[in-house]
């Protein structure tokens, strides 16, 4: 089967810069998307949380996910016509697509963090904590000196591809200043460099394209070594204080020397500590890997994203260019909840980012980063002990960081206080995350949807819209129409 292969890249494409043709054609001749083809594609199975009562096991414990591939994946299942395999959503990469409302960390903190409770608009009786966090802006001085190295898959199943690559890499090249640096490595059946690190500066800017545009796919794919070549290189350039990323273009479709999930994952976890970061960028049908492309992310300091479109690159590399600079390494929540008021509890999705509760304190367990302005959220649905719950604290929200190049961690605290309201009531933030969450509840087939409808998710989250500075929550309320035509 031909793949519409997954592009990994960890890069800013700045749209309609010089140099690009502008327009990048996601389908494959122009017209159509092929048909979904759910058995050639790879998704992690995932149980979902249960519900864990809070008298045997007050403390929950969860690495944040700043991911949102699952969810511009599954627009894409969606726009093809079929609905999605339920592994495909992840409803925290739901959540996590979108940028919310949150207030700005103050003084020297690097981020800022929040929550709220509501009742439940899926399952009468229960209500809903929602976790805010918002990593701190950065000053356009700040996001510069970066060291990138561009690792391409350009193996036989890239034909199709790779010109999304090229166009992409190129606007990138076109965004960059003279004091960022770029390296390029090649794989296929084995790995090459094709460029060493070299400042983009105006005279270098053109043949660094031209190295980009000049390349063919074709052989097989051995990603392991061209992993291990691109970190050496990102090493030898590193840039102390400065954006040291290894860029990966592939389709997680590894098929010489190392291949599997587990090999491949504990490669990317002893590069890490390299202090290089990693983030992986999906496109394509067909053998697309999400499983690959996720695990590593997650396990390389980084996130992972899907291209599904021309506007999606827009979003990626464009308006959420900060997100590619670190503010919170090794990001992880602790929240403690109240037994005498609060009397069950299910954290909705995280299900691969669970930790052990020791582990909040151990500064050597690794967790994910969050990026300038980036914002995060998390959805807990709790079993209250009072029909008529008042005012108290109901939970403490503790959140461990370490500043980037940092190895000790610093903690913030917040106490979930107050008396939980009606989601009619509730902030714009909550009834927006309650939207979606309804709405990946539905897709995922949860056992936990209770009465969760279409409807409902309209009713939740069309009035939660007047900070949609991209219009994003918009189109969010055309793929619901999707989807709820496709389920009848």
């Amino acid at each position: 089967m031909k793949s519409h292969v997954c592009l990994s890249l960890t890069v800013l494409l700045l749209a309609g810069t010089a140099g690009c043709s502008g327009d990048v054609d996601m389908s494959l001749d122009g017209g159509e998307y092929f048909p979904y083809q759910e058995a050639s594609e790879n998704y992690a199975e995932y149980e979902e949380n249960p519900f864990v009562y809070v008298s045997g096991q007050p403390v929950s414990t969860f690495s944040v996910d700043a991911d949102g591939g699952s969810y511009s994946n599954v627009r894409r299942i969606l726009n093809q016509g079929s609905m999605p395999p339920k592994h495909a959503v992840r409803i925290e990469e739901f959540l996590n697509y979108f940028t919310f409302d949150y207030s700005s960390p103050t003084g020297g903190d690097d981020i800022a963090i929040e929550g709220e409770i509501s009742t439940c608009p899926w399952n009468a009786g229960h209500h809903v904590l929602r976790l805010g966090i918002k990593g701190r802006d950065l000053d356009e001085p700040a996001v510069r000196n970066s060291n990138y190295v561009f690792l391409i898959d350009v193996s036989g199943s890239m034909y199709e591809d790779l010109p999304i690559l090229k166009e992409g890499f190129c606007r990138l090249v076109d965004g960059l200043t003279e004091n960022d640096y770029v390296s390029i490595v090649v794989y296929a059946g084995a790995d090459a460099v094709i460029l060493d690190s070299t400042p983009v500066s105006e005279e270098n800017r053109q043949m660094i394209k031209n190295r980009i545009m000049s390349l063919e796919s074709g052989g097989s794919t051995a990603g392991a070594d061209g992993i291990v070549t691109a970190y050496e290189l990102a090493m030898k350039n590193f840039i102390e204080g400065g954006n040291n990323r290894v860029v990966l273009g592939s389709d997680g479709d590894f098929n010489v020397g190392m291949s599997s999930v587990e090999e491949l994952k504990a490669l990317i976890s002893e590069k890490r500590e390299s202090g290089v970061y990693l983030t992986t960028l999906g496109v394509g049908y067909g053998n697309y890997n999400d499983a690959m492309m996720e695990q590593l992310a997650n396990n390389g300091n980084g996130t992972y994203e899907y291209i599904d479109s021309p506007e999606e690159i827009e979003r990626v590399f464009v308006e959420n260019f900060q997100r590619f600079f670190s503010v919170a390494d090794d990001v992880k929540i602790q929240i403690t909840f109240d037994p005498t008021l609060v009397g069950q509890y299910r954290l909705i999705g995280y299900e691969n980012r669970m930790l052990e509760n020791d582990d909040f304190e151990d500064d050597t367990e690794d967790a994910a980063e969050i990026g300038a302005g980036q914002t995060v959220t998390a959805m807990y649905e709790l079993v209250l002990n009072q029909t008529e719950p008042a005012a108290g604290k109901y939970a403490v929200f503790d959140v461990r960081y370490k500043h980037p190049g940092e190895s000790v961690s610093k903690e913030m605290s917040l106490d979930i206080s107050g008396a939980p309201v009606a989601w009619e009531d509730a902030s714009e933030n909550m009834r927006f995350a309650l939207s979606v969450t309804a709405f990946g509840l539905l897709l995922r087939q949860s056992e936990y949807s209770g009465d969760a409808s279409y409807r409902l998710v309209y009713d939740l989250g069309k009035d939660a819209m007047s900070f949609d500075p991209y219009g994003h929550k918009s189109g969010f309320f055309t793929l619901v129409d999707k989807a709820e035509s496709l389920s009848r």
